[in-house]
């Protein structure tokens, strides 16, 4: 299996539900890494640069977890990005430390699926507000495998919690992310 980090950034784990389960669900595979921003940073100062490249290097893939939070990712996450991938590690002309590395958005959202489409309260889709960050993987070199999300946090019931927790760990431990099973999360 792929050597996997989960870039986690959920500044109130202890309150989710959602992402809490995900993350509980595969503490014991061995090749995956959780990285929790919130947990090993107090404040988006904090971040240590080389450190956090170092990390990166070590990994196949990449997996940038979090809540949609105001239709972006949490300030942290954007803050890691804005210093870590910076110019001569992830682009530039010797910037292609991060190029063919494969990754992927786990996202969860307050609102139901049917909610992120044109029409309805959120106005847009998922993929159209992850937009930024879609740019950032495929700006660095990265292979952008889609989107894996859990609608609904706010409401999910038991069972559905179940069922994403199950596909969840079927996306992580999958070693082909290009296959046709995968296919309904790329956006």
């Amino acid at each position: 299996m792929k050597k996997t980090l989960i870039l986690l950034a959920h500044p109130n784990m202890a309150e989710s539900n959602v992402n809490k389960a995900l993350i509980q669900s595969i503490q014991n595979e061995p090749n995956i890494t959780v990285h929790d921003l919130y947990a090993t940073y107090k404040t988006v100062e904090a971040i240590d640069v080389a450190k956090e490249q170092a990390l990166l290097l070590q990994f196949d893939r990449i997996v940038f977890q979090f809540p949609l939070y105001w239709y972006s990712a949490p300030a942290m996450l954007k803050e890691w990005q804005d210093k870590v991938l910076n110019y001569g590690f992830a682009y530039g002309p010797e910037g292609s430390k991060l190029a063919g590395k494969e990754s992927k958005i786990i996202v969860s959202t307050g609102s139901p699926e049917y909610a992120y489409q044109s029409g309805f309260y959120n106005n847009f889709t998922l993929s159209e507000y992850l937009r930024p960050l879609q740019s950032t993987i495929l700006f660095t070199g990265m292979d952008f495998k889609g989107i894996f999300a859990a609608y609904g946090a706010m409401k999910l019931s038991a069972e559905a919690l179940e069922k994403d927790v199950k596909t969840y760990q079927t996306v992580l431990k999958t070693d082909d992310w290009s296959s046709s099973l995968f296919k309904f999360l790329a956006s």
